[in-house]
């Protein structure tokens, strides 16, 4: 008895001994700000909510914008200042240039070689440059414009016929987008389509779908195994089976979309621009190099990180522009008057359309497509705004609580496109990082550039040839989702009515489309 007495004291004592201890060792090491207590095994696991990047920003907001947490064994830095930002990703952009380890880099990223998650190194700086110069480049971009174009104006068309079928149409904003978005993805990406064409390929699209999905999933279930260890132990066996299971299906499906394009694309017409084509003539010129696991993981980076995102950031600007009808007339008064009414919106107007960028770039802002960026980890020790940060740490930044700060922007939470208008590029300011929804540095997102594009030619396209409004007087809901993305909770549902001036323009696309031969 008098044992069970002392066994139930000496724990809260162990208890205390350990918060005092783990909170000396903190102050003398210089650690950043860090919240008490740091329980023991979990960390500040115990403080996390969804979504993270709030539950982030108001930690900082109560301990600072440098803040040091525990999840679990791992050391974390977080970042919400303009200026530590700017620090960790401009001073010491390569000391923070290496990813941490995770389960989706180990499976998904083929041992850590694929792009999005190779370490910074020579390998990494190969893929960099192929990405930069050989595939998303201007040139490679310009040359596969007219995708881009025909698969907008599919789109108008089909919503068109819908309309003139039955006015005043109710429409699922967030799947027309994905469809379109799927199609520009997979022709540019190797001259396939999914959707519209006769021939059918909808169950192969939803075996992408659904590879998709099941690969967010599998992410989601490892986040917190991730920062366990012990727990990836307990429940290794289950994790890497679910892993290697959708990890087996992402990979054959690449390798089927290879063959065939082996055995048809290169006499394809299209063919011969696409991203795949381009990858596939640096196999042949340097095969040892050029694996099928390389052309694999950089394939599924662009197509597995250009869809969603894009069709989010889209879903997000049509809300806010249905929450905001003035904001909507005023962007389709400036395609009128720059493009005209007699032709319908091409890529070489969008440089004219400055109002409609601002008003992605104020999307951008309120709803980055990545609310905490990619994590980044210490390759060395370094100081961060005078704070000791050791090798191995894990970096976070938030870019949502960057593009929120009152002390940057005024009344943040307010959608005001116009707060953009006389600024070229997103995130001018006169210190700091403001506004980083690509990121910034060696890592910041590649396919910036294209998705931009595709971005402005959807909303510019859409706004010109009909007429929006939401289906009943109440405010689109705005609820995020929980995931990583922080896409919108539900999908956006929209009225839209046909402009009388582009009945014409848009009766005639399919006529007008070119005969394409696709794989």
């Amino acid at each position: 008895m008098a044992l069970e007495v002392n066994t139930w004291i000496c724990i809260p004592i162990l208890m205390v001994v350990y918060l005092v201890t783990k909170h000396v060792l903190h102050k003398l090491l210089n650690l950043p700000p860090t919240p008490f207590p740091v329980l023991p095994v979990i960390g500040h696991l115990h403080l996390l909510k969804k979504p993270l990047y709030r539950t982030l920003a108001e930690l900082s907001g109560r301990y600072g914008p440098v803040l040091y947490l525990q999840f679990g064994s791992r050391q974390v830095l977080h970042i919400s200042s303009p200026l530590a930002a700017e620090e960790c990703l401009s001073k010491y952009d390569i000391l923070f240039a290496n990813r941490p380890n995770m389960l989706s880099g180990e499976y998904f990223g083929y041992n850590y070689t694929a792009f999005p998650w190779a370490p910074y190194g020579e390998h990494w700086q190969t893929q960099r440059r192929i990405s930069a110069m050989e595939i998303l480049s201007s040139a490679r971009l310009d040359s596969l414009s007219q995708i881009r174009i025909e698969e907008i104006q599919l789109l108008t068309h089909r919503l068109f016929l819908a309309d003139n079928e039955s006015p005043d149409q109710v429409v699922n904003l967030r799947s027309e987008l994905f469809n379109f978005m799927f199609n520009v993805m997979t022709r540019m990406m190797g001259g396939k389509k999914y959707y519209g064409l006769k021939s059918g390929k909808l169950e192969e699209a939803k075996r992408f779908q659904d590879i998709i999905r099941d690969t967010e999933e599998a992410n989601a279930k490892a986040s917190v195994a991730d920062m366990l260890p012990y727990l990836r132990w307990l429940v290794a066996r289950k994790l890497k089976k679910r892993f290697a299971s959708v990890q087996k299906r992402r990979d054959e499906f690449m390798q089927e979309w290879i063959d065939e394009f082996r055995t048809n694309g290169l006499v394809n017409g299209e063919g011969k621009k696409t991203f795949l084509s381009v990858m596939l003539s640096l196999q042949d010129a340097d095969p040892e190099y050029y694996t099928n696991e390389v052309i694999k993981g950089l394939s599924q980076a662009l197509l597995h990180g250009g869809i969603n995102t894009s069709v989010e950031t889209m879903e997000w600007v049509m809300s806010l522009l249905l929450n905001n009808p003035s904001v909507l007339s005023k962007a389709q008064m400036e395609i009128d008057e720059l493009v005209g009414c007699d032709r319908l919106v091409i890529e070489e107007d969008l440089s004219k359309l400055t109002y409609l960028q601002c008003i992605i770039k104020e999307t951008l802002r309120m709803h980055p497509a990545a609310p905490l960026l990619l994590p980044h980890e210490s390759s060395k020790d370094c100081t961060v705004s005078g704070y000791h940060v050791p090798k191995g740490t894990m970096l976070l930044v938030n870019a949502w609580a960057l593009q929120h700060d009152p002390n940057t922007w005024d009344r943040p939470e307010k959608f005001i496109p116009e707060r953009f208008q006389g600024k070229e590029n997103i995130g001018e300011a006169n210190t700091g990082l403001t506004m980083i929804p690509f990121g910034s540095g060696r890592r910041r997102c590649p396919g910036e550039n294209l998705a931009l594009r595709i971005i402005r030619l959807a909303l510019a396209s859409i706004i010109q040839s009909f007429d929006w409004k939401r289906v009943n007087d109440e405010l689109v809901d705005m609820s995020e989702s929980g995931r990583f993305t922080a896409p919108k909770a539900h999908p956006l549902m929209a009225k839209y009515q046909t402009r009388s001036i582009f009945i014409d323009q848009l009766s005639q696309i399919e006529l007008k489309m070119p005969k394409v031969a696709l794989i």
